[in-house]
């Protein structure tokens, strides 16, 4: 598990940053996505895929993700 960030960078697609890795990566694709649902397992452009609990599509944000393949 990892705090993540989550905020819109200045292409519009949605960054992914895990500051105790000092990784940031764009969200590729995601399980959900509308406003009022978003999340699920999401792609990152490093070919990883991770989980977030689905929520209100509202960034910037920090939440909990779960690293899948591990």
């Amino acid at each position: 598990m990892a705090k993540v960030m989550l905020r819109y960078d200045s292409k519009g697609s949605i960054s992914f940053y895990v500051a105790k890795k000092d990784m940031e990566e764009t969200i590729v694709k995601s399980e959900f996505d509308t406003d009022e649902k978003w999340g699920g397992e999401v792609e990152l452009s490093n070919g990883e895929t991770w989980f977030i609990e689905p929520c209100a599509k509202k960034f910037p944000s920090e939440v909990v993700a779960v690293r899948r393949g591990e």
